[in-house]
């Protein structure tokens, strides 16, 4: 179904997931690929971390009753190194997966012939980008809550001394705190398409997404709430019908944990859709409409030269249809 760039601004909540929906099915074979080999993968990884960290923690529970004070110390350092791997692990899988994605979507967008392979062979070419902008904002986050922290801990000295209105405070302090968190997320998860498909990177690309963001802020946010609780509940459903779920039998469980394994899978390709769709909303709010041709000659580039980004004259301020497939 064709779609005038120009009409994607007046998407809503339900319009990007319907998109996001019909992208989907209109390259079935090749993100069923894309899922095989990065998102169950990563899916993978993430309910075995779910599991191994509920064990961990059972035993520092356990072991600190009974003030074992030598074997908590060894048992935190065990799930320190856990996660340490986990992280790095779930990165190595991550930042392909986007790649693939948003390089899959540009691609329908500019009506180019897609295979699986060439998708592959771009993920590499892109990575150490996503690298950059992944280091740029997990520092960003860092700052963020270092932040938070210390005007929380001014508060605790001096405003939370106060009998009046000391809670007052400390309400509207954390609902600041974590609306400034939504919104730097919103920019996390737009700044890695900013980084795919345009010329910024780091720092830079965050900025790039802070002002795309504009306008459609209160589209976005909601957005990404929505797929943050979708991952919660498949944390929380797995670690309560599979990790603890013990009395219910080992074939129950193994069937609740395939369930939640496919569902975090689908959950994820769709999260990653969804990003990708909000950022063209987002352009085509500003009228920063692509040139298909120009898009699709870069995304050539990328395959036969080696990465050469999206300048910024490429950004057309033309009417431009975006053919689907």
């Amino acid at each position: 179904m064709d779609r005038e760039h120009e009409e994607m601004q007046f998407l809503g909540v339900f319009g990007i997931f319907k998109e996001s929906y019909k992208l989907i099915f209109s390259c079935r074979k090749i993100f069923t690929n894309i899922t095989l080999a990065l998102i169950l993968p990563l899916s993978f990884i993430y309910l075995v971390h779910v599991q191994v960290s509920s064990v961990f923690s059972r035993n520092i529970i356990h072991k600190n009753y009974e003030k074992l004070s030598d074997l908590i110390f060894h048992e935190w350092i065990y799930l320190w190194f856990f996660n340490v791997v986990y992280f790095s692990v779930f990165f190595v899988f991550s930042l392909p997966s986007t790649a693939a994605v948003v390089y899959t979507i540009a691609g329908i967008y500019t009506g180019r012939e897609l295979t699986f392979n060439k998708i592959m062979s771009f993920v590499p070419k892109i990575w150490k980008r996503l690298l950059v902008n992944f280091s740029s904002i997990n520092a960003a986050m860092f700052i963020y809550q270092i932040v938070a922290l210390v005007v929380l801990f001014i508060w605790s000295i001096s405003v939370g001394q106060l009998a009046i209105m000391g809670d007052e405070v400390l309400a509207i302090l954390v609902i600041l705190i974590i609306v400034g968190l939504l919104h730097l997320t919103t920019i996390w998860h737009l700044a890695g398409i900013v980084t795919v498909l345009e010329e910024t990177i780091g720092f830079p690309a965050m900025v790039k997404s802070k002002n795309l963001v504009k306008g459609k802020l209160w589209l976005a946010v909601p957005i990404f709430v929505i797929l943050n609780l979708a991952m919660w509940l498949h944390h929380i459903a797995f670690q309560g019908l599979v990790v603890e779920g013990t009395t219910m039998g080992l074939a129950n469980r193994v069937v609740y944990a395939i369930i939640c394994f496919l569902l975090l899978s689908i959950t994820i390709l769709f999260g990653l859709e969804i990003q990708t769709v909000i950022y063209f909303v987002c352009k085509s709010y500003h009228h920063e409409n692509i040139d298909k041709s120009v898009l699709s000659d870069r995304m050539d580039t990328y395959l036969l030269r080696g990465y050469s980004p999206l300048k910024a004259n490429d950004v057309q301020l033309f009417h431009v249809i975006l053919v689907r497939t």
